[in-house]
């Protein structure tokens, strides 16, 4: 996928994203050269349900994870990442916490060496 296609995801219908991962699916099986009744066997699945998944039809998310770990592509799962973030509020708040200078503690000086 070239970086102009990321433009263009929002825009699409439904049908159109389906299709887009359809082909996305066939692309890579038929790059590592596989037939839909390998991969299917391999996924636990029927044939037609992976054509149908090729097609864009509605198969379940289970039937294209399941594809996806067959053809080595759950990499494609990153994008589903939650990253912590922390706002920048809170980053403001945490620095006003830290401490800014150094005091002189009367207890300590009771301690210290004559040096």
């Amino acid at each position: 996928m070239n970086d102009k296609s990321y433009t263009i995801w929002d825009s699409m219908s439904d049908n159109a994203l389906s299709e887009q991962i359809g082909h996305f699916i066939k692309h890579y099986r038929l790059q590592q050269n596989k037939t839909q009744e390998e991969v299917a066997t391999k996924a636990g699945m029927s044939r037609s349900t992976l054509s149908l998944l090729e097609r864009g039809e509605t198969v379940t998310v289970a039937s294209l994870i399941q594809v996806l770990r067959v053809l080595d592509l759950l990499h494609v799962m990153d994008s589903f990442k939650i990253l912590a973030t922390i706002s920048p509020i809170a980053i403001a708040k945490k620095e006003k916490e830290k401490r800014q200078r150094a005091r002189n503690n009367k207890d300590n000086d009771e301690n210290e060496s004559e040096w």
